[in-house]
């Protein structure tokens, strides 16, 4: 988990910013007056813009939905880059009173001639009967009562989160529109649900992420009936590269 320390320079005091928020913040930056700290960090499968309140330790999400890539915070507004599974990044203006103005469409042509999925986050009790995130995507082609075979991507790290963002590596859009129907789950080890989730899974690479894994696919099955549950594919590089030879071996 990496926290945000804040250290007097007089007097040499150091202190845990927000101590009792229970995130690993990835970037973050004061705002002008100093007052406050913007900062990213992974949430229920969203990367949201924070802002935390340095007088009274508060942090709230200020731009909630999808991933905030980057931002910079200026007088009386902050801009930031947002993705989200369906569109890449563009940027945004937030000004004081909280109004929010796009800023660009830089890929809005290429973006036109194409048909994408569209996404859906579900949860369901995962290891141990606690709650577990994932998404499905639909294929780009979809027709209600079809039902699509079933690309299953695993994300590595493993202690990452594979959420609302776009991708270049692993981009469920790739695959629906191949006609594939798509799931992934932030199975225990994930990021953004709290540092005991995160941390659940240390010397246990193995266990409570196969579980998850099985009971998401089959939680999916039962909550879409668009897909196939007996035509799935499974995939991933990294930790998911060992995860899909643990498959293979643990995983008819």
């Amino acid at each position: 988990r990496f926290r945000v320390m804040l250290r007097d320079r007089s007097s040499g005091a150091t202190r845990e910013v927000a101590a009792g928020w229970d995130r690993s913040v990835d970037h973050f930056e004061f705002s002008r007056d100093s007052r406050r700290i913007y900062a990213t960090a992974d949430h229920l499968g969203q990367h949201p813009l924070w802002m935390i309140d340095l007088a009274t330790d508060e942090a709230r999400p200020v731009q909630s939905e999808g991933t905030v890539t980057e931002f910079a915070v200026g007088s009386g507004s902050i801009v930031y880059g947002l993705s989200s599974i369906a569109g890449p990044v563009d940027y945004f203006r937030r000004d004081a009173a909280g109004g929010v103005a796009r800023l660009t469409s830089l890929n809005e042509a290429r973006l036109s001639g194409r048909r994408l999925g569209g996404s859906e986050q579900f949860t369901f009790p995962g290891w141990n009967a606690e709650p577990v995130h994932g998404y499905v995507v639909k294929p780009a082609d979809y027709v209600e009562g079809r039902k699509y075979p079933v690309a299953f991507i695993v994300h590595g790290g493993p202690q990452l989160s594979y959420g609302n963002g776009w991708s270049y590596r692993w981009n469920p859009q790739i695959y629906a529109g191949a006609g594939f129907a798509v799931v992934f789950i932030d199975f225990h080890g994930s990021t953004g649900y709290g540092q005991s989730f995160t941390d659940s899974i240390t010397g246990d690479w193995g266990g409570k992420p196969l579980v998850d894994l099985k009971l998401g696919l089959s939680a999916a099955a039962r909550k879409f009936p668009w897909l196939d549950g007996d035509r799935v594919c499974a995939l991933g590089a990294s930790y998911s590269g060992y995860m899909m030879n643990w498959i293979q071996g643990n995983w008819n």
